[in-house]
Parts: C-alpha cells; sequence; structure tokens
C-alpha cells in the first residue's frame, strides 16, 4: 500500500519524504542489513545488501536512496571505529535509528580537503563549528557523522571524523538547515545542519586524530559499489515499463513489439542492464574476496553501471515517447519519476569524473599488474562464483591503492584461453569465443598505451578519460567471462526452458555491447542476439544473472 505508484509520485510532487514506506522497511529489518554481523547486524554478504537495495530501488529510488543513506552515514565506522563505538552504532541502527555522513560544505563539494568546519580540542571532548550542506537526510538523522578539521593548516592529515549523537548536544549548538529543492527525489531530505559551539565527548572520534580522510576514502570504496544497486533497480524498471508499453501500444496496425527496430532496442537495453549487472556483481562480492583491489574496482564500478543505466533509461525514454514526460496518465507518472531521481546516483558519492579521475591515477599501477600477468584467481573465482560462501569483510585489508593492480582484468587473458576451448568443445558459440578474444586485444593494447602515458599533477588530458572508460569495458568483459566460466550449473536450464544462460545467450549479448563501446563494428549476427535477448523478455520474463531473482523483477516494476 505504501509502495503504491500513485501515492509515492503525489508524495514526490508535493516533495513530501515517503516515510510511511521507510517504515514497512523498518518493519522488515532492512536496517539490520546496513550493520556487519559482528556488530549486531544481519550484513554478512554485501551481496545481499545490494540486492535487497536493488529491490526497493525498483518500486521508487527516493525511498531506496532516504532509507540506504543510513549505511553511507555509517560506513567510516564500520571501517575505522573501536569496537564499543561500532557496537553502540549498530544497536542505534538496528533499532530503527538514521545516520547521515556530514562531507560536503558550501563551495567546496567533492574538494574534501578544502573543508572549514572545525573541530577544536577542548580538554577530553571537542567542540565544533562549522557548516555542512546538501547532506541527505542531515534535518531526519539521529547521529551525523562528520568530517571535521582538526588541523588549522588542513592537507590530507588535517581532518578527522566523528560520530555525533544530535540527542547528546547541548540545546542551541547545532541547527538544521532548510531543505533543499531538487529536480529528482524530490522528497527526499537533502538539507544541511550547522554547529556552533557543539560539545562531543571523545569517544565520538571516529578512529585516529588526522585519519578522517583515509578513513572517507576507505568507506567510499564500500558506498560507491552498494550505490551501483540504485542504478540496477532502476534499469530494470525502465527496462519492464518499456516492455509492456511495447506490448501494450499499436502503431501501423501493428503492436510495437512486432517491429523489428522496437525488437532491437528492447534487446540492447537487456544487453546494457547485464553487463551493468555482471560489473555491479562482481564489485560487491570483490568487497570479501579482493579488499585490497577496492580502490580500483569500486571505482570502475561507480563510473560504469550508473552511465549503462542511464542508457538504458534514455532508450526506454525513445520508446515512450510523450508518455515517458507525463506524470499522470502513463503508469502514474512513474517513468518520469525514474528518470528524474536516477541522475542524482552518478554524483553522490563522487561524480563520474572523480572516479574515473582516481582509476587514472593508478594507471601505471595497472599497466604493470597486467604486463607481468600478476592475479589473485583464487579471488576472482570466489567473487565470480554465485553460490559460494565468501570471507568475512577485513576493513583493515582495504587501501588507498591497489599495487598488484586489478586482478580481475588481469585475468582476462586465462579467460580467454577458457572460453575458446569451450567453443571448441561445442559449449559455446564460436562467435564468442571471437569476441572475447577481441575485446583481450583491445586489452593488450590499451594497457600499452597505459604504460606509456604520465599525468603531470596539476592537469589530466582528455584522452586519459577515455582511456578510463575503455578500463572499465575491460573490466566489464573479465566480469561476463568469469561469472559464466565459474557457475556452470547455472547453464544448464530445464530441457524445454529458455535461459539466458543456456548455449551463452547472454554472454554474447553482453559481449558483443562491450565490443560495440569499445569502437568495434559488428555484424547483423551479433546484432541479432539482441532480439533473442527480447525474445526471452517476452516468454521468461526479463534476464537476470542472479535466477532467484528473476521473478521479482517482474513483481517489483509490476
Amino acid at each position: 500500500m505504501q509502495f503504491r505508484p500513485s501515492l509515492l509520485a503525489e508524495l514526490d510532487q508535493r516533495e513530501e519524504f515517503p516515510a510511511a514506506a521507510c517504515r514497512v522497511l523498518d518493519e522488515f529489518g532492512l536496517n539490520g542489513y546496513y550493520v556487519p554481523v559482528r556488530s549486531g547486524g544481519r550484513l554478512a554478504d554485501f551481496t545481499d545488501l545490494m540486492q535487497l537495495i536493488r529491490t526497493v530501488a525498483r518500486r521508487d529510488l527516493t525511498v531506496a536512496i532516504g532509507h540506504g543513506k543510513t549505511f553511507l552515514g555509517a560506513a567510516s565506522a564500520w571501517v575505522a571505529a573501536e569496537h564499543e563505538q561500532v557496537d553502540r552504532l549498530g544497536e542505534l541502527i538496528v533499532n530503527g535509528g538514521i545516520v547521515s555522513w556530514g562531507l560536503t560544505e558550501r563551495g567546496h563539494g567533492s574538494d574534501l580537503l578544502g573543508g572549514e568546519l572545525t573541530a577544536t580540542a577542548v580538554g577530553d571532548d571537542w567542540r565544533l563549528d562549522g557548516e555542512k550542506w546538501l547532506i541527505n537526510n542531515a534535518t531526519r538523522s539521529d547521529a551525523v557523522c562528520v568530517l571535521a578539521r582538526t588541523d588549522p593548516a588542513g592537507g590530507p592529515r588535517g581532518f578527522s571524523l566523528f560520530l555525533v549523537e544530535k540527542r547528546l548536544l547541548a540545546e542551541g549548538s547545532w541547527s538544521s538547515l532548510p531543505k533543499v529543492p531538487t529536480h529528482g527525489i524530490r522528497g527526499a531530505d537533502i538539507s544541511g545542519i550547522v554547529f556552533d559551539g557543539a560539545q562531543v565527548p571523545g569517544t565520538a572520534l571516529v578512529g585516529r586524530v588526522g585519519d578522517g580522510i583515509e578513513t572517507v576514502l576507505k568507506a567510499l570504496q564500500l558506498t560507491r559499489t552498494v550505490c551501483v544497486s540504485l542504478s540496477l533497480g532502476a534499469a530494470d524498471t525502465a527496462s519492464v515499463i518499456a516492455l509492456d508499453y511495447a506490448r501494450e501500444r499499436s502503431l501501423y496496425g501493428r503492436r510495437l513489439i512486432e517491429l523489428p527496430r522496437i525488437r532491437r532496442i528492447l534487446g540492447r537495453m537487456n544487453a546494457a542492464r547485464l553487463v551493468a549487472e555482471a560489473t555491479g556483481l562482481m564489485a560487491v562480492r570483490s568487497i570479501h574476496t579482493l579488499p585490497g583491489e577496492m580502490s580500483v574496482t569500486s571505482a570502475v564500478a561507480k563510473a560504469l553501471v550508473p552511465e549503462l543505466a542511464q542508457r538504458v533509461i534514455d532508450r526506454a525514454a525513445e520508446l515512450l515517447g510523450v508518455r515517458g514526460f507525463l506524470t499522470d496518465n502513463h503508469a502514474d507518472g512513474r517513468f518520469a519519476k525514474l528518470e528524474r531521481d536516477h541522475r542524482v546516483v552518478a554524483i553522490f558519492d563522487g561524480n563520474t569524473a572523480v572516479n574515473r579521475n582516481g582509476l587514472i591515477d593508478q594507471f601505471p599501477l595497472l599497466a604493470a599488474g597486467y604486463r607481468r600477468g600478476a592475479a589473485d584467481l583464487a579471488g576472482v573465482r570466489c567473487a565470480a562464483e554465485l553460490g559460494a560462501a565468501v570471507p568475512e569483510f577485513d576493513p583493515h585489508r582495504l587501501a588507498l591503492l591497489t599495487p598488484r593492480g586489478c586482478s580481475l582484468v588481469q585475468s582476462l587473458p586465462g579467460a580467454v584461453v577458457r572460453i575458446r576451448a569451450q567453443a571448441a568443445e561445442g559449449l559455446l558459440p564460436e562467435r564468442v569465443a571471437e569476441l572475447a578474444e577481441l575485446i583481450k586485444e583491445h586489452a593488450d593494447a590499451l594497457h600499452r598505451e597505459l604504460e606509456g602515458r604520465q599525468r603531470s599533477a596539476q592537469t589530466v588530458p582528455s584522452a586519459a578519460f577515455v582511456r578510463a572508460e575503455r578500463y572499465e569495458l575491460c573490466y566489464a568483459a573479465a566480469a561476463c567471462l568469469q561469472l559464466w566460466l565459474a557457475n556452470p550449473s547455472l547453464q544448464e536450464a530445464p530441457s524445454g526452458a529458455r535461459s539466458a544462460w543456456r548455449d551463452g545467450l547472454w554472454l554474447q549479448a553482453c559481449l558483443a555491447a562491450i565490443a560495440t563501446g569499445l569502437g568495434r563494428s559488428l555484424g547483423e549476427d551479433d546484432e541479432a542476439v539482441c532480439d533473442r535477448l527480447t525474445d526471452h523478455a517476452l516468454i521468461e520474463g526479463l534476464p537476470t544473472l542472479l535466477p532467484t531473482f528473476q521473478d521479482d523483477v517482474a513483481r517489483s516494476a509490476s
């Protein structure tokens, strides 16, 4: 009832927070998945958290962002806080407490080193003075994880984090800033908070003095990766809305779905969505299996997945035409709201340019790792095997840089050899092996380019961002290949069933889409694979890589 599209659309028009829908999630116990098991919660596998938020995002992005922000607010504590502090925070969240993340300030945006909010030592306590602005849930939250300048000179070691519980602050020492009107997620509490001599105990410090920036950068490796669930959910719903419209709408005496051009567009949308899903799955499972490489993995996922999802949404908008802009007459305005809401996903927790810049910084390490062929193959296999239990997440293994490179991309040559062997045995179409080899050749050439390019401390050439985009697609290709190789049981579809895993359908479609993104011209046979994906969607439902969630795609978007 509280997730009824017409009700959520009405709240959106009034710019009112969807509190009732969030209470439903509280009653379900979603809060528990924001807290690691060791701190009293239910978060044992980040894949579960991704799929849960993805499911909520299929219903409504404002709800998913407004409720899920508590995980983002708490992430720094899971990375660096002491046991007593994380246990207290875990209890707060499990019992329905809301936590926000106070990072950004007016005039500084993503420049965290420019922050002016100060924390001054007063005996064993700290005094906070200053403002945080454009903070999700700043007004509604019970606690705020605040990044503050503890050294007047600033710099990488000049900031610290404080977990501030509002109820413990003296009256008059803090106030909320007004809600800021936004283009999308109109009902979200995007506001701010001002501290004026707010005194907090020494136990509010998260980690050590001066570790604030490092802790935030490590926490962002978690939050950026989990954020892909928002884009995956949005892409799922856009695909369902477009498919339903093509089924129902008639043009020139025929249903749209009968027109070859429309079937092709729908197939391309599904291929892009599956590339995004493969990338997201490998990234989120790497939190457990390859945590030391998350500086690369999170940047790739946060840059690529929202971009792919936005392409899916844009293609759906083209199909819907004017109906995509209507707020009342078509699907309760769900698509128009979704299209507005999703655009913010690429912006928060570091926008696309910020993430690609972080990837560019590590080009020399990535090139060296690829040249050596070094890879943690056990970690890659565990991430790719969807039925395998993952090891417990160890925050101490997170790192700001990845000295050995990216194991997944560096596993690409070996994966292509195995794909070629499967094609030779008749287990895969020959074209799948050809596409894999084509992408591997591109990856070889790209890494040679990375070795020969250096950036200055002040400027990043625009060509470097293009190389970052190409690297992301190589990561996506490696994700697709490793997921295929690690899950043979999913390839054995029941007799008579049409599975996207059977015959490598989804794999071929994804590799063709990636090859196209890398600038390769493909033939009609490659394009025809997209038509088969549309057939699958019509008969079996939207193809997904996690079968246990396949039926839920249709239910959540209905």
